[in-house]
């Protein structure tokens, strides 16, 4: 238990070097109300930060500002701060992301649903490390462009903001597999986007989104597309013919026509794709959802 706890009589020092040693600092049921300064002092060697059951609550910046709450009530995923050994870090009902987050560049995951944030730092660009970023449900309206610098992002989720338009560097992130902006107030997807050379899934559902980006016919590995809930009167005529992975679009409550649809060069072998993993869902006894077996567009 010695690198898993912390005894009263530890000096400050012989802790961080414990920490730094180990890379594990357990603080559960503490009773702490803020983050210790102690923690920003183990650097790149933090594998595990485990605050569980601690009266930790709003901070702008680590440990610095909080209004405590009482931690025990709330649902695990809301509430602690938790550095797993895949470098996971999630901060709950936070304002901001804290400036020192820049300092864990060996972060790999960094999940911040569900709060209350309107800014991304800029320095999150250091974090280049980082595969997984999920941001969904908060009031974020502006990325910096230094989000591209994320090269090795693998999954990048910012459903339920209030972004009016992603940044150019987006098409920077090349190992990017899924995108999803729904539920923003997208008017349009960048040019860039067709860049993201590895991207398997696009969704940006319930935006205001009215042309789809020529670009988009480039994403040669996509699979699936998903745009329900626009303004998307037609599509780049080259996008079933060219996209030769794609598998499935979605295009519910958009004024586009099902015969615009199938006439697009290439919607017979889209359509052969589409039936074919149907049948193996069928075939593996998978659970699909009442519009599983739809067109993906509706008849006007």
């Amino acid at each position: 238990m010695g690198c898993c706890s912390s005894r009263s009589s530890d000096s400050p020092a012989s802790r961080v070097a414990r920490w730094r040693s180990t890379g594990i600092v357990a603080l559960r049921d503490a009773r702490l109300k803020a983050v210790p300064n102690e923690v920003l002092q183990v650097g790149n060697s933090l594998r595990i930060l485990d605050l569980t059951n601690n009266k930790i609550g709003l901070f702008d910046s680590l440990g610095r500002e909080y209004h405590p709450i009482e931690l025990h009530a709330l649902h695990l995923h809301q509430f602690f701060l938790y550095l797993d050994r895949y470098q996971l870090i999630m901060f709950c009902f936070a304002v901001d992301i804290p400036q020192e987050v820049g300092r864990f560049v060996n972060m790999q995951r960094l999940v911040l649903t569900g709060n209350l944030i309107e800014n991304i730092p800029a320095n999150i660009g250091y974090l280049r490390n980082l595969k997984i970023l999920a941001l969904d449900r908060n009031r974020i309206s502006v990325l910096p462009e230094e989000l591209g610098s994320l090269s090795n992002l693998q999954q990048l989720s910012l459903s339920q903001n209030s972004l009016s338009r992603l940044p150019k560097s987006v098409g920077d992130l090349r190992n990017m597999l899924l995108l999803n902006v729904s539920d923003n107030k997208l008017t349009a997807l960048p040019e860039s986007i067709g860049a993201c050379s590895s991207l398997e899934e696009l969704q940006a559902n319930g935006n205001s989104i009215e042309d789809v980006p020529s670009s988009i016919c480039t994403l040669v590995c996509l699979k699936s597309l998903s745009l329900n809930g626009n303004k998307i009167r037609q599509l780049p005529q080259n996008l079933l013919r060219d996209c030769k992975a794609l598998q499935n679009i979605s295009l519910h409550d958009n004024p586009i026509l099902m015969d615009q649809f199938q006439q697009m060069d290439g919607f017979k072998e889209f359509e052969a794709r589409r039936r074919k993993k149907i049948d193996k869902q069928i075939d593996s006894n998978v659970m699909m959802s009442s519009t599983g077996l739809d067109e993906g567009i509706d008849l006007h």
